[in-house]
C-alpha cells in the first residue's frame, strides 16, 4: 500500500509519521523531495527558492517524484510504504505559484509515477493561528519565506484537488492533540 502524508510546513506529519513507525516498524517511511541520492540534491536546490521560473520549479520536484517512484515505491510495492509529501503536495504548490492547469499537473504527476497514484493520502489541515506559532519556533527555508498567506493558499489547493482525484483520503485537524490525530490515523489505516 502507497500512503502519503500530506500538509504544509509545520503541520505535524513528520510527528504523526514517528508515531506511526514506532507501533509499525515494518512500515518503510520516506519523504519528498528528498527520499533519494538525486532527491536530496533536487531538495536543496528546491529550498533555497533559486529557480526563478515556476516552470523549472515543477519540473524538478516531478523529477524528484519520477526518481523517488522508482527507487523507493516500485520496489516496495508489495509493503505499506508511507511518504512524508508526495504529489499532492506537489499539485498545491504548482496551483498556489501561477498559472497552471489542474489536469495538466495531474497528468504530468501520472507520467512521474508512471500511472500510480497513492492509495491512500491523509492531509493534515492547519490554521493561521497555529501556523504562526509554529513558524517562529524555528529557521524558514526559502519556500516557507514565501509568506503564511502562501502556505495557506497551497494547503486551499491541496484540499480543493484532493477532493476532486478520487482517491480515498483522511482530512486531520491539525490543531487538534497529538494523540487524538494519532488515534484518528491509526482508525483509518487499520495496518
Amino acid at each position: 500500500m502507497y500512503i502519503l502524508f500530506e500538509g504544509i510546513d509545520t503541520c505535524g506529519k513528520s510527528t504523526q509519521l514517528e508515531l506511526l513507525v514506532n507501533k509499525y516498524p515494518h512500515v518503510i517511511t520516506t519523504h519528498e523531495p528528498g527520499g533519494t541520492k538525486f532527491g536530496q540534491k533536487a531538495r536543496e536546490i528546491l529550498l533555497s527558492d533559486s529557480i526563478a521560473s515556476k516552470r523549472a520549479e515543477l519540473l524538478l520536484f516531478l523529477a524528484d517524484r519520477a526518481e523517488h517512484y522508482e527507487e523507493v515505491v516500485a520496489p516496495n510495492k508489495d509493503k505499506t510504504v508511507i511518504s512524508d509529501r508526495g504529489f499532492l503536495s506537489g499539485i498545491g504548490y504548482a496551483l498556489a505559484n501561477g498559472d497552471f492547469d489542474f489536469d495538466e499537473l495531474v497528468a504530468l504527476n501520472k507520467f512521474a509515477l508512471h500511472g500510480h497514484l497513492p492509495d491512500k493520502i491523509i492531509l493534515f489541515l492547519t490554521n493561521m493561528e497555529t501556523l504562526t506559532i509554529r513558524t517562529s519556533e524555528k529557521e524558514l527555508d526559502g519556500i516557507e519565506l514565501r509568506g503564511l498567506k502562501y502556505l495557506i493558499t497551497v494547503q486551499n489547493k491541496m484540499q480543493e484537488s484532493l477532493q476532486k482525484l478520487g482517491i480515498d483520503y483522511l482530512e486531520v485537524d491539525a490543531t487538534d492533540s497529538i494523540e487524538n490525530i494519532h488515534q484518528k490515523i491509526l482508525s483509518y489505516l487499520e495496518l
